[in-house]
């Protein structure tokens, strides 16, 4: 499955990594767009210390989590079409129940993090003495300490619910529960100011990413490879640029297939471009933890299963699937060394094979 406990000790490799997972949650440029005008900035200092957090976590009381929990899973079933017929009633409401505490222990996290962050955020711009948007974004990121610390804090809760998944045996419990938080993030941000939705945003990508991305395992598995290796120099180079490849894809998806619709909707759609970029993400994710694991099992007994129920139940086509994965691939390869494309062909062409293999089956 997905979630594994991290090592209670760091390498330098694992270090390395750790600090690569945690610039996925700087916030993006409109960030920096938003800090231009001198009185979001004082917004900013507002909501980002101990009482503008507590204010934030006050719009979103367990009421709130609960409705949006709810509206959730009525979209979620709607979009999937899981209940009753392909999801067990009773199991998506576990689910819905598992989200809401999920969200609790964010939000807790999220007031407790606000005082060391803002304390450095107010004596940077004392000692900056002026207002400069682009310093401030790692103050209100994580950092791989703030990054370990959230990691550790909801892995309990986290590796409860997989127990059940492994108990169940049923990959679409998984599926359901990804497009729910999904909804949920976007519900949630809903309800925030624009400075909130920076601030909280990132504690919501990271949830998403948590039950969809083996970061965790690919930051351990990275211990087992030395500073400097060949096979983790291409891992960290690939990752920091994971997120650009997952966009340039999805945009030649768009210039392929312009016309495409699926039950969830266009390409060009926020929401679909939105799951497009994170499987994308998800598909370079596997491939790296397969190159530092050296070993396809996650992506055969993994990956593939997760994309076979996920893709059916929103009717994508399979062949959508394996011109991604080429294109995926392209994309990586020619950003690489030849040395490094050496390392990496044989996973990216057992991967091509794979998907070309489950895809001959499915049409057979």
């Amino acid at each position: 499955m997905l979630l594994k406990t991290l090592q209670t000790f760091e390498t330098p490799s694992i270090e390395s990594l750790l600090n690569l997972w945690a610039q996925r949650y700087i916030p993006d440029s409109s960030f920096i767009a938003l800090l231009k005008d001198p009185l979001n900035y004082n917004s900013l200092i507002e909501a980002n210390s101990p009482e503008g957090r507590a204010i934030t976590v006050t719009k979103l009381t367990d009421n709130v989590l609960n409705l949006n929990s709810q509206m959730a899973w009525l979209q979620t079933k709607t979009l999937h079409n899981y209940i009753p017929n392909v999801l067990d009633l009773n199991e998506a409401r576990r689910i819905t129940q598992f989200a809401t505490r999920v969200y609790r222990k964010l939000l807790q996290i999220y007031q407790k993090q606000s005082l060391s962050l803002a304390l450095r955020t107010a004596q940077q711009s004392e000692a900056a003495g002026f207002f400069a948007p682009h310093s401030f974004i790692s103050f209100i990121s994580f950092d791989k300490s703030a990054l370990t610390q959230i990691s550790y804090e909801l892995e309990p809760i986290l590796l409860v619910f997989q127990e059940q998944l492994l108990a169940s045996r049923d990959w679409r419990a998984l599926g359901f529960m990804t497009t729910q938080l999904k909804f949920t993030n976007k519900l949630i941000l809903s309800y925030l100011t624009p400075i909130e939705q920076v601030l909280l945003g990132s504690y919501l990508k990271f949830i998403e990413e948590q039950v969809s991305m083996p970061w965790q395992r690919i930051c351990t598995a990275a211990g087992t490879h030395k500073l400097g290796s060949s096979a983790l120099s291409l891992v960290e180079q690939m990752i920091s640029v994971a997120e650009e490849i997952a966009q340039t894809v999805h945009h030649r998806l768009i210039q392929l297939f312009p016309n495409y619709q699926s039950r969830s909707g266009c390409l060009t759609d926020p929401d679909v471009a939105h799951s497009s970029i994170r499987d994308l993400n998800m598909f370079q994710s596997y491939l790296w933890l397969s190159v530092l694991e050296q070993s396809l099992v996650p992506v055969e007994q993994e990956l593939v299963n997760l994309c076979k129920m996920v893709l059916k139940a929103i009717e994508v086509k399979w062949e959508i699937a394996e011109i991604s994965i080429q294109l995926l691939v392209d994309e990586v390869l020619k950003r690489l060394t030849p040395e490094h494309q050496a390392i990496l062909l044989p996973y990216t062409q057992a991967l091509q094979q794979i998907f070309l293999k489950v895809g001959y089956q499915l049409r057979n």
